[in-house]
């Protein structure tokens, strides 16, 4: 378990010792000048630490938590970094067993599986893709008296009958560990490699003034809508759906998807692909809204490209 020397270090180990789980510490002294790294799930430096103590002590599952303790990342046994939309699809694949007709909230920059998923839509679940940001989220999981809400960042926000809606960590933590519980011959690795594959860029960030964003935003959106109107292909499909709630996020016929959205806190724009086909899809539906945008002067560099 890694806290990154955060607050979380004074109660998850705890917590978890508890319920009778084998706790290895990783940075959970208190620090609040961080000598490690920045206590965020979200942040390669701290997962790969913790994937090599994973590896190290053959732990069943690691587990990182941010600064305050409300965001939680995993890692499976063999190591590897599962991100909070992919590991939300897990949760909430256990969840419809005990939830009739569950509801559940994913952030859009979050994979496109909710949709599609087999397991998902043998139990009538419904998602709903909404806004990025904390406080979105935890609205919409409040409106739709979600089951669930799932934001990439590694907030979890856990409706009943299993929480009470906000985002909690070590709750998350527990429900994670419970996945293993559940199936007593599979390991966490086992359970990921479940789900179909999928190719998903970085979140990438072209730079836009903030007194810009919104309208070169605004008019992406029209563009797209337009080709949406007019049946045009884009990188040889068929756009299927498009959502607004923030930017816009289209998806093609094969569940494939691109975003561009305002960033809610720097002067930039978001862009984020992910293909149910290959990496090189993902990376010409990225080179399609890399294209779209460079027709506009007020975008600057990104900072960092596939």
């Amino acid at each position: 378990m890694a806290t990154g020397n955060g607050t979380a270090g004074l109660f998850a180990p705890a917590i978890l010792r508890a319920l009778g789980i084998e706790v290895i510490d990783l940075n959970t002294d208190l620090d609040y000048e961080f000598p490690f790294y920045n206590p965020n799930p979200e942040d390669l430096t701290m997962l790969h630490d913790l994937s090599q103590m994973v590896l190290e002590h053959k732990a069943d599952i690691g587990l990182a938590f941010d600064g305050d303790g409300d965001r939680c990342g995993l890692v499976d046994n063999l190591g590897r970094e599962i991100f909070a939309d992919k590991a939300g699809l897990l949760l909430a694949r256990s969840m419809v067993k005990n939830v009739p007709n569950a509801q559940f909230v994913v952030d859009v920059k979050s994979t496109g599986l909710f949709i599609h998923d087999e397991i998902l839509k043998a139990h009538h679940a419904k998602t709903d893709y909404w806004k990025t940001g904390h406080s979105y989220m935890k609205r919409r999981v409040t409106e739709l008296s979600a089951t669930a809400g799932f934001e990439k960042s590694g907030h979890y926000f856990i409706g009943k009958p299993y929480g009470r809606g906000y985002d909690d960590g070590i709750l998350s933590a527990i429900l994670l560990c419970g996945l293993l519980d559940e199936s007593a011959s599979a390991s966490m690795s086992d359970l990921y490699d479940q789900l179909p594959i999928t190719y998903l860029s970085p979140t990438m960030a072209p730079y836009c003034a903030d007194e810009s964003k919104y309208e070169v935003v605004d008019k992406v959106i029209a563009q797209i809508q337009e080709l949406f109107n007019e049946n045009t292909k884009i990188c040889q499909r068929d756009i299927a759906e498009i959502t607004t709630v923030n930017g816009v996020r289209f998806t093609l016929s094969d569940g494939s998807w691109g975003l561009v959205r305002a960033s809610s806190n720097k002067p930039s724009l978001v862009v984020v692909t992910e293909s149910m086909k290959s990496e090189q899809d993902m990376k010409d539906i990225f080179d399609f809204i890399d294209n779209l945008l460079a027709d506009y002067p007020e975008i600057g560099e990104y900072d960092q490209k596939i």
